[in-house]
């Protein structure tokens, strides 16, 4: 018998809002961050991360630092990464410092990358 209707002034409350997965972040270079960070699109780090990244991908520019573990389709390294890698695509550019874990299923090494670790192949499905 009585119907409310949405207020469209109203703000949208956290859980109505979607993202699509084609969304990218970018972390600037003055940026801090201490935790768990995680996306369905890809993130761009040009400041620093001391914890853990889940997205799509990963590019860690020459600026960029990360510590911790990364879970993400495509990885791309021309700053520093230390810590676990978890990607489908794992590519180091010339300016790349990696101290890390990885499993992978393609890699890319440019010359002059300088890497230190374990590196694993996964078989592709």
């Amino acid at each position: 018998m009585f119907n409310k209707t949405a207020d469209p002034t109203a703000a949208p409350t956290p859980g109505s809002l979607t993202r699509p997965s084609n969304t990218k972040s970018v972390f600037a270079a003055d940026l801090k961050i201490s935790g768990e960070v995680s996306s369905a699109g890809d993130i761009e780090m040009a400041g620093e991360v001391d914890g853990n990244i889940s997205a799509r991908s990963l590019s860690v520019t020459g600026e960029g630092r990360m510590n911790g573990s990364v879970r993400a389709e495509g990885v791309e390294v021309r700053g520093k990464l230390d810590g676990q890698v978890d990607a489908g695509t794992f590519t180091l550019r010339a300016t790349a410092q990696v101290g890390a874990d990885v499993a992978y299923t393609t890699l890319v090494i440019e010359s002059g990358a300088q890497i230190e670790g374990r590196f694993t192949k996964r078989k592709k499905a």
